[in-house]
């Protein structure tokens, strides 16, 4: 059966479990696209283990567990796989001030990861209040 009918989970992480993966993680009330990050099998584990957005670090090449260090966690309500079981949504509760390791001026942290747009004349200009 196809992967697109089945309600069987048959995500490849590849032979030695570390291909990764998208997920898109978003604030389950607001609906807020949070972070894109990448996960592999490991990442995913520890995840449904302890209930916390738990992602792969491709600049530090280690397990990141979103907010371990700021406070800033995401306690996840939902895993969703898409119909090819390729990429993942994850639909959490933002426990701190914000999801972006970026900071304001003010030194608050953005709630999102997308806090600019991209004006038509090609600059960037934040949208967050």
């Amino acid at each position: 059966m196809a992967k697109e009918y089945t309600n069987e989970f048959q995500v490849d992480f590849g032979p030695d479990d570390q291909k990764l993966l998208p997920v898109v993680t978003q604030d389950a009330n607001s609906k807020e696209v949070l972070i894109l990050s990448f996960i592999n099998k490991e990442a995913f584990e520890e995840t449904l283990r302890s209930g916390y957005a738990t992602f792969w670090s491709r600049s530090r090449n280690e397990l990141w567990k979103k907010g371990e260090t700021s406070g800033d966690m995401l306690r996840i309500n939902e895993v969703r796989v898409n119909c090819e079981q390729n990429s993942f949504l994850y639909l959490v509760t933002p426990e701190g001030e914000g999801a972006c390791h970026a900071k304001r001026e003010n030194g608050k942290a953005h709630t999102s990861c997308y806090y600019r747009k991209v004006d038509t004349d090609g600059f960037l200009a934040f949208i967050e209040t």
